[in-house]
C-alpha cells in the first residue's frame, strides 16, 4: 500500500473523529449550549458512552436508534462524521500534509458548520464567524497558497460586496432580503480565499441559490418571500473554490476572455 493512500486513509479515520465533534458544535452552540459536556441522546438525554459513540460505526451497529429509548437518531449524524472523514482525506490527498491541508480541513469544517446551522436555525453565529476571520488572516502568513494582503483585502471585499447588496436591496425593497450573518460569513470567506476567491464563492453561491432555491420553493409550494439559508449556497461555493479555485479562473479566462 502507497504511503499516500495510508495518509489519506489515516486521515479519514481522524476526520471521522472531528465529524462527531461537529456534530455537537452545530446542536449546541445555536441554543448556547455548552459543547464540552459528553454526547447524550437529542430525545431521551440518556449519556452516550465512548463505547457507544464511535463515528459512524455505532449508529450503524445501533441501525439507527438509541440504545436506551428506541427513538430513532437522525441520518444526519453519520452523514455529518462521514464528512469530517472525507475533508480531512480530501485535503490530505490534494495539498499532502503541511499549512496547506490545515487550513483547507479548517475552512471546510467551519463551512459545513455554518451550512447547517444556517438551515436549521437561519442564522449564522458570531461566535463561529468572527473568531474564524481571524483564523483565515492568521493562517495566511503560514498557508503557501495565500498571500497575507490578499487575505485581508478578500474579507473587505466579500464582506463590503454582501453589505452592499443588503443595503441597495433594503433601499429598493424596503425589508431586509439579507442578514449580517451572511456578510459577516463572507468576511471569513474572504479572509481564507482572498478576493479573487470571495467574488468567485459570491459567483458560484448566488446561482447555487437562484437555482437550487427555485427548485425547492417550486417542490415544496412556498411562496417567493421564503427566507433561504444563503450562507448554505455560500459554503457549496467557498468549499469548491478552496479546493479548485485557480482552476475554476482558468477555465473563466480561456473559455469567456476571447469573447470579450
Amino acid at each position: 500500500m502507497s504511503p499516500g493512500l495510508v495518509l489519506v486513509g489515516t486521515g479519514f479515520l481522524f476526520g471521522l473523529l472531528f465529524g462527531s465533534f461537529l456534530n455537537v458544535v452545530i446542536h449546541r452552540v445555536p441554543l448556547g449550549a455548552n459543547i464540552v459536556p459528553r454526547s447524550a441522546c437529542p430525545s431521551c438525554k440518556a449519556p452516550i458512552p465512548w463505547y457507544r459513540n464511535l463515528p459512524l460505526f455505532s449508529w450503524l451497529a445501533l441501525r439507527g436508534k438509541c440504545r436506551d429509548c428506541g427513538i430513532a437518531i437522525s441520518v444526519r449524524y453519520p452523514l455529518v462524521e462521514l464528512a469530517g472523514g472525507l475533508i480531512l482525506g480530501f485535503a490530505l490527498w490534494r495539498w499532502g500534509p503541511g499549512w496547506s491541508a490545515a487550513s483547507s480541513t479548517l475552512f471546510g469544517y467551519t463551512m459545513l458548520v455554518l451550512s447547517l446551522i444556517d438551515i436549521d436555525h437561519r442564522i449564522l453565529p458570531n461566535i463561529i464567524t468572527l473568531p474564524g476571520t481571524l483564523l483565515g488572516l492568521a493562517l495566511s502568513f503560514a498557508d503557501p497558497r495565500r498571500v497575507p494582503l490578499e487575505s485581508i483585502l478578500g474579507a473587505l471585499l466579500g464582506g463590503g460586496v454582501l453589505y452592499a447588496v443588503a443595503y441597495l436591496y433594503l433601499k429598493m425593497r424596503g425589508r431586509e432580503g439579507m442578514g449580517m450573518g451572511d456578510i459577516k460569513m463572507m468576511l471569513l470567506i474572504g479572509a481564507f480565499l482572498g478576493w479573487k476567491g470571495a467574488l468567485t464563492t459570491i459567483f458560484i453561491g448566488s446561482l447555487a441559490g437562484s437555482l437550487i432555491g427555485v427548485l425547492v420553493i417550486k417542490l415544496s409550494r412556498r411562496g417567493w418571500e421564503y427566507a433561504l439559508p444563503f450562507g448554505t449556497f455560500l459554503a457549496m461555493g467557498a468549499v469548491i473554490v478552496d479546493a479548485y479555485g485557480p482552476e475554476i479562473l482558468r477555465w473563466y479566462v480561456a473559455t469567456f476572455a476571447p469573447v470579450v
